[in-house]
Parts: C-alpha cells; structure tokens; sequence
C-alpha cells in the first residue's frame, strides 16, 4: 500500500480470485511500494505507534491521547498528495517526520521472493517500474535500507505527477511522464482503491497484495485477482 496509515482493523475473509493473465501478454509492470514489495509493518508501526509516542512528548500530552488526534488529524487529508508528504507532516505536527524514519528504518524489510520475482522478470524480458505514493524522501530512506532501485527502469512518485494515485486522473498524467500501452502493461498494488482507480483510467491487468504486512493475515479481494506472495506470479 501507498498510504502510511491503515488503521488496523479485522479482515473480512474472502475467497480468492486468481491472476487472469500470461506474461506473453504482458511488456511491463508497474508496482507499487509500501505493502507490495515491502513489509507494511514498518509504516503502520511508524505512523500508529512511533509517531504518537513522540508527539506526545512534545507536547506533554498522554499517548492515548496524541494517538487518537494524530488518526483523526491523518484521516483529513486521507488520498491527497499530503497524505504521504513527509514536509508538510513535519510542519503539521512540528517534528521532523524525515528524521524519525531513520530512526526506525531498521524495521523497514522486503515481502518474501521479492528478489526471486525480479531475477524472473529479467529473465523473461519484462521491464519493471516503480509507481508509488511515497514521498521523494521516503523513497530515498527505503532504498537505502533495501536497495531496489537498480531493478527499476524508473522510479515515479506521485508528487512528480501531481495527483495521488487514488485518482484516476494520475494514470492520465502518468501517460505524459510515461507513455505505456494499458493492454499490455500490469499494476500491482495493495490498495483497492488505487487499483480502482487505474481501472477507471483504462488499466486492464491488475492484482491485489493481499498480505500488505507480515503482522496481518491474509486479505483477499472481492473484486481483483489477489496473490498472498510474489512466489504465485512465477509461471
């Protein structure tokens, strides 16, 4: 997933749909970051937890307190390009958000065979293609600890297209900065909404993570083809 927040709460347990595509079919794949190709442990424990405990002791207000403002205060700017901008956090809450991401970025890990998907898509000639929400600087924090980029034949952040990509107006914009052919290309995300929203412009192949972090169990979707790994994309 591309948001830092996800209030946690019970799965509803769904059967799964099963990809629907074959890799001839397919030149390249656009993917998304938090909660796809790394564990969203990191992000739910940051902005839930690490984040509050800070505020809180700043300004000298109890945890429980500072966690319940600072969910209702991220939930008002919930799909927007705010939502993952770490500057304006820092300004909005008065703590240095970049800082505090290094800080924990220990916790920051892949999902499992992420590495072994990669070798395959080399090995078969696709061409890979970072597409996420995440902030320039959070970019940069998580491809120091796990060093992805060079699989990447580019990295695009949505403050670089200007729109969150819960919009479907992004993929449009996307097109300008990144000319693809929608029938031939796959997003793999693990937000339905973002996924939604590419289909609203046109995408036609898409799956769901349905594991976004280790700390979950699985979450099929109702609507998408859904795949708990990386492994189950390796045919």
């Amino acid at each position: 997933m591309n948001s830092p927040h996800s209030f946690n709460q019970a799965p509803e347990l769904r059967q799964q749909i099963p990809v629907d595509f074959s890799w001839e079919g397919i030149d390249r794949v656009f993917l998304d970051m938090d909660g796809t190709l790394l564990d969203k442990y990191y992000d739910d424990y940051f902005w839930e937890h690490f984040v509050p405990e800070n505020y809180a002791e700043r300004n000298q207000v109890d945890i429980a307190t500072a966690r319940h403002l600072l969910l209702t205060t991220y939930r008002s700017v919930e799909n927007t390009l705010q939502w993952t901008d770490l500057d304006y956090w820092s300004d909005r809450l008065g703590l240095d958000i970049a800082a505090l991401k290094r800080e924990v970025s220990h916790l920051i890990r892949l999902h499992p065979h992420i590495i072994d998907y990669f070798e395959y898509m080399r090995r078969i000639g696709k061409k890979l293609y970072l597409i996420t929400n995440a902030h320039p600087k959070t970019l940069e924090i998580k491809m120091a600890e796990v060093g992805l980029e060079y699989w990447f034949e580019r990295m695009i952040c949505s403050q670089e297209v200007g729109l969150a990509k819960e919009q479907p107006e992004f993929w449009d914009r996307l097109q300008g900065l990144l000319p693809y052919e929608q029938e031939r290309t796959l997003f793999i995300d693990d937000t339905e909404k973002v996924l939604h929203s590419a289909r609203t412009s046109g995408m036609r192949h898409l799956v769901h993570i349905a594991r976004p972090s280790s700390r979950l169990p699985v979450n099929f979707s109702s609507r998408y083809p859904s795949i708990a790994t990386f492994a189950e994309l390796l045919f």
